[in-house]
């Protein structure tokens, strides 16, 4: 694994910036390679009702996550002879056995194909309004409601379906589903902060949901925590980013902390390729999301729950986990997670179209550092992997909005140049004050200053500069 010092030196301050600028709540971050937990930080609030600041150690709902821990645990009970992927459901919940949706196999539920509806015909749960069901009520649901597509005719994703792979879970175990999951996934990987359903003892741990900004509104609402009852399987999980960084480094390519490497392939190949309206909208795999970052080939899962929107990534080949965990319903937890791996790739690795260039003797990249802002943003200067790049942080696509910059002398930096809709090639200059700090730079021909200097120089900019009277 390539040095990551710099990314992670640089990785709160962007997040920062992503919370601020997208008016987030709060975001918890975790990084972890084979070396270990490289990271870990935590920024905004847990609470916008107290103000209390947000800690690595809240524990969050992340709810789909869930899914992935299902699918370990089936995997599981292949291995142990309990459960084949080619059962029939009703094989294993005995209220489903003869109906239309008893025939789907374990196999179709895990990976959406089943044709089992998604939430059911009345789920006011998730806004609280109704309580999640209890068994009986999901099974009548289902018989009363549930085939809504044929087996294999469609990816259609389906909390209930993970409901009944739950059900399943402890029909072969002989557990209840958050037992199982305790004793076989959880306990195992040391989890202190982990588990399949809220848990009302650790009521002051958890931090607080929030409800989205809708409108332009400047007020959240908290959102209480419920338990989810009879759909644990499917989202009830709560956990940290640390500890979904554990979890998430035992699906790694040559892990064995919790199913063979055989169960790995069957869960982390591309089951499903979903497509709507023509377009490619993602790939699913057995109890888990199969995506892409770059060149870079992931699985994973997000969540979203009341108040919690969340994203972990995992690259089993280069043993890089990267969760992200956001307290509010419109939390950017997948764009601060794809930022977050902008910059681990911009610091292994060049920029395309950036040349290896000597740095002037007596020059030090760290003399341009910082952070810069103008009317039309903010600019940071940063080294990441000995090399100094551009980045907007509040940027929708941080990787997107980078440059690499040469160095031309002890005042002067150059973008490279290549095609582009900004001033590739052109020089970036920088002013100093008398002990050398920065005083300005400018970027693309427009001046750009340190942001406490810009802020306190940005009112007088909104008005028009008027000639000197005569």
């Amino acid at each position: 694994m390539t040095d990551l010092a710099s990314a992670v030196a640089y990785l709160p301050a962007l997040v920062d910036a992503q919370v601020r600028h997208y008016r987030a709540t709060g975001a918890q971050v975790a990084v972890r390679t084979a070396d270990g937990l490289i990271s870990s930080f935590a920024v905004g609030t847990a609470d916008a009702s107290t103000g209390e600041p947000l800690r690595t150690d809240h524990l969050f709902r992340i709810a789909s996550h869930s899914k992935t821990f299902t699918g370990t645990a089936v995997m599981q009970l292949v291995e142990a002879g309990a459960i084949r992927l080619d059962d029939p459901i009703g094989q294993h919940v005995d209220e489903l056995a003869g109906s239309p949706i008893g025939s789907a196999t374990i196999r179709e539920l895990l990976e959406h194909q089943s044709g089992i509806q998604r939430d059911g015909t009345e789920a006011d749960f998730w806004q609280l309004e109704r309580p999640f069901p209890d068994r009986d009520g999901l099974i009548a649901e289902i018989l009363a409601h549930g085939t809504i597509a044929g087996r294999n005719e469609y990816f259609r994703y389906s909390n209930v379906g993970y409901s009944l792979l739950g059900l399943a879970i402890e029909s072969a175990s002989g557990q209840s589903y958050v037992d199982y999951c305790r004793t076989h996934i959880v306990e195992p990987l040391g989890l202190t902060r982990t588990g399949a359903e809220y848990d009302p003892a650790r009521a002051a741990e958890y931090a607080a949901g929030h409800t989205g900004l809708l409108l332009g509104e400047q007020d959240r609402l908290t959102i209480d925590h419920v338990d989810t009852r009879a759909m644990a399987a499917a989202t009830g999980f709560y956990s940290t980013a640390e500890d979904l960084t554990v979890y998430g480094a035992a699906h790694w390519h040559g892990s064995d902390a919790l199913i063979s490497a055989d169960s790995q392939r069957i869960m982390q190949r591309t089951a499903s390729v979903v497509h709507r309206y023509g377009k490619d909208i993602g790939r699913y795999g057995v109890g888990i999301e199969v995506a892409s970052i770059r060149d870079r080939a992931v699985v994973g899962h997000s969540g979203g729950y009341p108040g919690h929107i969340t994203r972990t990534y995992i690259d089993p080949v280069g043993k890089i986990v990267v969760s992200v965990l956001t307290n509010a319903v419109d939390g950017p937890a997948e764009q601060i997670a794809q930022a977050v791996f902008a910059v681990i790739d911009a610091a292994q690795s060049a920029l395309p179209g950036a040349e290896k260039k000597p740095v002037p003797d007596g020059v030090t990249a760290a003399s341009f550092t910082g952070r810069y802002a103008s009317l039309w943003g903010l600019t940071d200067i940063v080294e990441l992997g000995g090399r100094l790049v551009l980045v907007s942080p509040g940027a929708r696509d941080v990787y997107e909005s980078m440059e690499e910059l040469e160095v031309v002398d002890a005042d002067t930096l150059r973008t490279f140049l290549q095609p582009s809709f900004g001033a590739s090639g052109e020089p970036v200059s920088f002013t100093r004050k008398g002990d050398g700090t920065v005083a300005s730079v400018r970027v693309n021909g427009m001046t750009q200053w340190p942001l406490d200097d810009f802020l306190a120089r940005r009112e007088s900019m909104t008005r028009i500069l008027k000639e000197p009277a005569t």
